[in-house]
């Protein structure tokens, strides 16, 4: 994969990465919708705007670990590499980090500006991104038009809520619903529609709260 730094600069590096990431994600869905090929329950939402910050490095390096990945790939699906990125001379959105890597290699690899341009950053310019690693046992998803992203792929309960104390503040669905989502429409309850099939699909069995 040809990288310079850690920022993915060529079409092969590009579509590797698209490529893996399809393994965890349905690349064609979006909220409400299921984003995981596999449901594995107990999903946890953030806000978007977290997972483009430095602190989250931390938080998706402990998921890598849990399932033997040795890096951390994230794509963005939305603006269109072809249609935005590429013709604009902003290059390939997609990154690849090894959980080596430390805070500041994310922030610089997300924040990286093509020739200066800081809205050609991914963490300005990206509207939808996907995060997981070749052991595509777990994932993050996150877009900026209902403003949050979901995270799967615990290995336990137990593991999930030492993860969420540690990291947190992480809310299941009825939290994401109350908390997060009502950004989105301005303020305003979130339909009913919508409500329903985020619960559907993100929901846990038991219905438990973080």
């Amino acid at each position: 994969m040809a990288e310079a730094g850690s920022i993915v600069i060529d079409r092969n590096g590009y579509l590797g990465v698209r490529s893996r990431s399809v393994a965890t994600f349905d690349l064609d869905a979006r909220f409400p919708d299921q984003v995981f090929r596999e449901r594995a329950g107990g999903s946890l939402f953030c806000e978007f705007d977290v997972v483009l910050a430095p602190e989250i490095w931390p938080v998706l390096c402990m998921m890598a670990r849990w399932h033997g990945d040795e890096h951390i790939e994230l794509l963005v699906l939305e603006p269109d590499c072809d249609g935005f990125y590429v013709p604009e001379g902003l290059g390939y959105p997609a990154v690849s980090l090894s959980v080596e890597a430390g805070e500041d290699d994310y922030w610089a690899a997300i924040g990286f500006e093509p020739d200066g341009d800081a809205l050609g950053s991914i963490g300005i310019s990206a509207n939808v991104v996907a995060v997981t690693g070749v052991s595509a046992k777990w994932g993050c998803w996150g877009e900026r038009g209902p403003e949050v992203a979901v995270f799967q792929g615990f290995p336990d309960e137990a593991a999930r809520s030492e993860w969420c104390v540690r990291f947190g503040p992480f809310l299941g669905v009825p939290g994401a619903l109350e908390s997060y989502v009502p950004i989105a429409f301005g303020g305003r309850p979130v339909p009913d529609t919508y409500a329903v099939a985020l619960t559907a699909n993100y929901g846990s069995p038991s219905g438990r709260r973080p």
